[in-house]
């Protein structure tokens, strides 16, 4: 019941904070204020009197699944395990992570007979299970077996010594098949300690019938100086802007940064906010900006409430974003199915990649866990083998960390997915392209202060208030090695 009625929260238009943070499907998780906006005050009282209804319903014990120790919804998961099976922890923090996994472990006891498994799924809200994750392994005791690490977290459970078994004998077998950059994000020291769930790689969503209105073939759109002449004609002739300037994330600075072979922070993971490639990144958005090629939207980003309803009206052409956006076009912007191509991003200069992955959580097996091997064995099964990719394809609708997927045809492309359905062409003709230049930006104990000080303060003082670049990205420098004293 707790759970359904965090669902049912997170279903309603909130009022979010400008703070964004990513998920562990790879999908920016906003701060919410517990407000409501818009509705008549009749719906509000209603939700309310909702709200209340399902708090007596929880007190009173009605609720279907139980909730454990550990302050979060528990459901433990058979699938066909016989009596001497082992029961294994998990804690997530998304639901249809437990879900997958449910589909793994029957495939798992199929085909280990003699190393079945039992899985003992707890989910809990965000910062709840990171928060107790924390002190579980700090103490030693109370820890799950195995648990999701949200990226902009991750660092912090690799400070000192890491409390998590190494994964690297398990990743082996995979090396070849998977994107390195998505396990290289979960390491320290050489030893990879998490195992993603996608590569998120950042890709252009275009909204072709803007395009052909102004007579804009999206296929020619090669460098920036391109997206920027495309605009220039799209807001001539339809008043239209061809993207946005996102004031609450920083997608579009990872993407330039990468683009030049930089980053948030040094070698050290040391902040570096106002290198001359981070400059140069925002000179290039704040030119188009200056030339009514993208304009400021609501919400901060194109993965808001707000934003959603600004591109389901057509007045945006473009976002920038990790692939798991597909996601959203589908359950928030029905109406635009089949006018949405989605290609490789723009770039400073041809030659320079053209994606880099996006968001993402690292699945990990702690030092406590009862059977270690059996742990490591089951989370490698379940996140990157072929079996487990094509699942994660076909259920949540991510871009499969194993490569050997996006060579099959009759997955990739098949009619009935309702992502192929969807957009106007095939996602993965466009990961194939890029596939060798999806780069990634560093998730360091500095991070978080960094994404705070860009999302609520600098990035706003740039396209908002029209602040001198190099003076707001000093300012931000200062601000952050401030606060990481």
């Amino acid at each position: 019941m707790v759970m359904g009625l965090h669902m049912l929260l997170t279903r309603h238009p909130l009022h979010t904070s400008q703070q964004t943070k990513t998920s562990p499907t790879g999908q920016p998780v906003r701060e919410i204020e517990k407000t409501y906006s818009g509705g008549s005050k009749m719906m509000k009282k209603g939700f309310i009197l909702l709200m209340l209804c399902s708090l007596l319903l929880v007190l009173a014990g009605c609720g279907n699944s139980p909730t454990n120790a550990s302050g979060g919804e528990k459901t433990v998961i058979d699938a066909g395990a016989g009596e001497n099976a082992t029961e294994l922890s998990y804690w997530t923090f998304v639901e249809l992570h437990g879900k997958h996994f449910e589909k793994m472990l029957e495939k798992w006891n199929a085909e280990n007979t003699d190393r079945q498994i039992k899985l003992n799924v707890t989910v809990m809200p965000y910062d709840d299970m990171h928060n107790k994750l924390s002190i579980a392994l700090q103490t030693g005791t109370g820890a799950p077996d195995i648990a999701d690490i949200e990226l902009g977290k991750f660092p912090d459970f690799l400070k000192g010594t890491p409390q998590l078994e190494p994964l690297g004998d398990v990743i082996d077998p995979y090396r070849d098949t998977i994107v390195e950059s998505r396990i290289d994000i979960y390491s320290k020291d050489g030893q990879n300690y998490g195992i993603p769930t996608h590569v998120g790689a950042s890709v252009a969503f275009y909204n072709t019938e803007i395009l052909e209105e102004a007579g804009v073939d999206y296929t020619k759109i090669e460098t920036w100086d391109d997206f920027k002449k495309a605009g220039e004609l799209v807001y001539e002739k339809t008043g239209k802007y061809m993207g946005t300037a996102d004031t609450s994330a920083a997608w579009q600075e990872s993407m330039l940064l990468s683009q030049q072979g930089s980053d948030f922070t040094d070698a050290d993971g040391n902040p570096q906010i106002n290198s001359p490639e981070m400059v140069k990144a925002l000179q290039v958005l704040k030119d188009l900006q200056d030339s009514n090629v993208i304009a400021t939207i609501a919400g901060g980003q194109p993965d808001t409430e707000e934003a959603y309803g600004e591109y389901n009206s057509g007045n945006y052409a473009t976002a920038f974003m990790p692939l798991w956006m597909m996601s959203r076009y589908t359950n928030y912007m029905p109406d635009l199915a089949g006018k949405i191509a989605i290609a490789p991003l723009p770039v400073i200069e041809k030659g320079m990649p053209r994606s880099v992955g996006g968001g993402g959580t690292g699945t990990v097996v702690t030092k406590t866990a009862k059977d270690v091997q059996l742990a490591k064995d089951f989370l490698a099964f379940a996140k990157l083998s072929e079996e487990a990719n094509i699942e994660i394809w076909n259920t949540l609708g991510f871009d499969p960390v194993n490569m050997k997927v996006w060579e099959m045809k009759e997955i990739t492309h098949n009619p009935e997915n309702e992502f192929v359905k969807y957009f106007k062409n095939n996602p993965f003709d466009v990961l194939n392209e890029i596939r060798d230049e999806i780069k990634y930006v560093k998730s360091v104990p500095a991070s978080p202060t960094i994404n705070n000080v860009l999302c609520t303060v600098t990035l706003n003082e740039i396209f908002e208030d029209g602040k001198d670049i190099q003076q707001a990205l000093d300012d931000a420098q200062a601000q952050i090695e401030q606060e990481l004293q």
